[in-house]
């Protein structure tokens, strides 16, 4: 018997149906409730009981489904197809309860573990940043302590808020504390703005390497992306990255925007620089449609999106030429150019 033919889950071709048609999946996706043959499910968390000043976070699903309805195939800085590369469902919205943050959390965690166990790479659209304690919890549990790249404006390492644990201020101590993350192996990138007393020096009290956006303003990309690489390795990488890194004039839709920072440009350089990490969980978290009246919010989102996609279809097609280059000299075959790794 011949063996199965393998799936590939591809964007609605503009071409032959007008972006503004159909259901508002991610990138146009199929709605698939699938794992097998897939190497990347979407999955809204559409959550803000978590948050300590403006909600409206649960509606950024929602939001970042819309506007990436523009985002086509190709990234042409990274040189990868990322839909050619990656099969990709849109696996819809995992089940939380509004008002019981604590339930959520489980229930997100357990809607999150068999995509892991299939070897499948999430990427979350938040939902308020403390999703990332369930996304951790779930990978941990399948995978062991994890490498995080943290993106954000805010360390996200208070004790507690109003006496509560678990907050969206609270997710990067709390998963130290739990042994999620292996701090050592972790960087939490963009840190700026005013600071409670009790939050100075925190990040790198639990073991983070701290780049506060005044370092890293002075750093070029590619000295950010050899830091980062160095310090992971190739350690399982879990990179989540909150939309309030940007400053407020490119994203004014989220919950605590922080003037001062980098714009959308700078943003997608760093990320860029990274390169081909292992990654195996992602996370774009806080936009708050309420907030953002023109969109320009959920849309720079689903771009920062399409950038972590790209960062994983260079991995996996790296790897696959790395395959291909090992198999051409075990044949003894003349070495071949390969425009992506260059």
């Amino acid at each position: 018997m011949s063996e199965k033919e393998k799936k590939h889950y591809l964007p609605l071709n503009s071409m032959k149906a007008p972006r503004f048609t159909g259901v508002r999946t991610f990138m146009r996706l199929p709605n698939l409730a699938v794992l097998e043959d897939v190497d990347v499910a979407v999955v809204g968390v559409p959550m803000d009981s978590a948050v300590s000043f403006r909600s409206g976070a649960r509606f950024g699903p929602e939001a970042i489904r819309s506007a990436s309805v523009l985002l086509r195939d190709y990234n042409p800085v990274l040189k990868v197809n990322v839909p050619e590369v990656l099969s990709m469902v849109d696996y819809g919205d995992a089940p939380v309860v509004p008002g019981y943050h604590e339930e959520s959390l489980y229930r997100v965690q357990n809607f999150l573990e068999p995509i892991y166990e299939a070897g499948v790479v999430p990427l979350i659209l938040g939902g308020d940043h403390s999703l990332t304690m369930a996304e951790l919890r779930a990978l941990a549990a399948v995978r062991g302590p994890v490498s995080v790249v943290h993106i954000d404006a805010h360390g996200d390492v208070l004790d507690n808020y109003y006496g509560v644990r678990h907050f969206h201020g609270t997710v990067f101590r709390r998963a130290v504390e739990e042994g999620l993350v292996d701090p050592s192996r972790s960087v939490q990138i963009g840190m700026r703005g005013t600071l409670h007393p009790n939050d100075l020096g925190s990040g790198e009290g639990l073991g983070y390497r701290v780049i506060s956006w005044e370092e890293l303003n002075l750093l070029s990309p590619a000295e950010l992306g050899n830091i980062v690489k160095e310090r992971v390795g190739d350690h399982p990488v879990a990179l989540s990255f909150d939309i309030d890194f940007l400053d407020p004039a490119f994203a004014p839709g989220t919950g605590t925007p922080e003037p001062g920072g980098p714009s959308t440009y700078q943003a997608f350089q760093f990320l860029r620089a990274l390169g081909p990490l292992n990654y195996c969980s992602f996370d774009c978290v806080e936009v708050s449609p309420p907030y953002d009246p023109t969109g320009i919010t959920a849309i720079n989102a689903s771009a920062v999106c399409f950038e972590l996609l790209s960062l994983l279809a260079l991995r996996r097609a790296d790897s696959e030429a790395r395959k291909f280059r090992s198999t051409e000299e075990s044949d003894g075959i003349s070495e071949l150019k390969y425009p992506h790794f260059r």
